[in-house]
């Protein structure tokens, strides 16, 4: 089983930066795919980002393309979502999640879910 948790989450202006990590521990992830999630108040929980760790390859959601960065440190066994030009309708509680083969936007296709990080972007 993997543990996963995040940080790196807080309050920013509109257009400011933050990154977010998430550790794993218990197991190797370097089989799955790693993925961000955020769910915002009165939303459904959304897939952000993801990368399959065994290809390199990542995905993004739409809104986020060009503002978001997800990499890996696999010697730490975390990995990162580098957010910039953040928006107030990124503002939401960002999720890590693992335990797919490849990333994918269905949240029942991962096991391991972190507690979330709170991400507040305000105008």
């Amino acid at each position: 089983q993997v543990q996963l948790v995040e940080s790196g989450g807080g309050l920013v202006q509109t257009g400011g930066s933050l990154r977010l990590s998430c550790a794993a521990s218990g197991r190797t992830v370097s089989p799955y795919a790693m993925v961000w999630f955020r769910h915002a108040p009165w939303k459904e929980r959304r897939f952000v980002a993801g990368i399959t760790l065994s290809v390199g390859r990542t995905d993004y959601e739409d809104s986020v393309k060009g503002r978001f960065t997800i990499f890996r440190d696999n010697a730490k066994n975390t990995i990162y979502l580098q957010m910039y030009s953040l928006k107030p309708e990124d503002t939401a509680v960002y999720y890590c999640a693992a335990g797919s083969k490849f990333a994918s936007p269905i949240g029942a296709a991962y096991n391991a879910w972190g507690q979330g990080t709170q991400v507040t972007v305000s105008s």
